[in-house]
């Protein structure tokens, strides 16, 4: 194959990546619009296919349900943390790089991340509070190939099928960030999100200690 060719070759696929990206954005975001005026239990998968203009089938190809689609959300958080903790600098401690990878997706403006407002969380409330969507993210969150969990993995030289860290943390950050969302949700008056994230992984960092750093001997430990 000639270079030319392998060219677009390559360039053929990065279309068709670009493409199935913007749909599935497409879908998402048309649940998100379509949730925010119906509320969850008057949204309907075909009701979100005809607003994306794509067929039922298509929205089949991209996900399987209403709150995995509204989930994408949270699923492309993570993606974005996944990318930031591989940014980070190898010599942060870990824990000082997994905070700031979370709090990444929340004010990152130049990639479409910012975090909501204040006044947003009455109606995000609405969605976001239901334990079916919360059972959804949960699901997510401990998948094998969880994104943030092969980050992880990376970083402490440990393996997402071997070990157990891994997909420790990526599920510890996921329920922190849960119950962030849930303080800022319920929050009366209204607060901002961030602040309340920053507070619950800082406090977190605290229980898991970096397995690829070597532990002291129990002599050398402070009792």
């Amino acid at each position: 194959m000639t270079r030319s060719v392998k060219s677009r070759s390559t360039e053929s696929a990065g279309l068709r990546e670009r493409k199935k990206l913007e749909t599935r954005d497409a879908l998402a975001n048309a649940a998100m619009r379509l949730a925010l005026e119906r509320g969850l239990d008057g949204l309907r998968v075909e009701d979100i296919a005809a607003e994306a203009n794509v067929s039922m089938r298509t929205f089949n190809n991209y996900f399987a349900s209403k709150q995995e689609a509204l989930a994408a959300r949270y699923v492309d958080r993570m993606r974005h943390a996944a990318t930031a903790l591989r940014e980070r600098p190898t010599d942060e401690p870990l824990w000082d790089a997994i905070t700031a990878a979370m709090l990444a997706p929340w004010s990152d403006p130049e990639r479409g991340n910012t975090a909501p407002t204040p006044s947003a969380a009455p109606d995000l409330r609405l969605i976001f509070g239901s334990a079916a969507m919360q059972a959804e993210i949960l699901r997510e969150s401990l998948s094998k190939d969880h994104p943030f969990a092969l980050a992880v993995a990376e970083r402490t030289r440990t393996d997402t099928q071997r070990d157990l860290y891994p997909s420790l943390v990526a599920a510890a950050v996921t329920a922190v960030a849960q119950v962030a969302v849930s303080a800022f949700l319920n929050a009366s008056p209204p607060v901002p999100i961030v602040p309340l994230l920053r507070q619950a992984l800082e406090r977190l960092a605290a229980g898991l200690r970096d397995p690829s750093v070597a532990e002291l001997p129990m002599s050398g430990r402070q009792k």
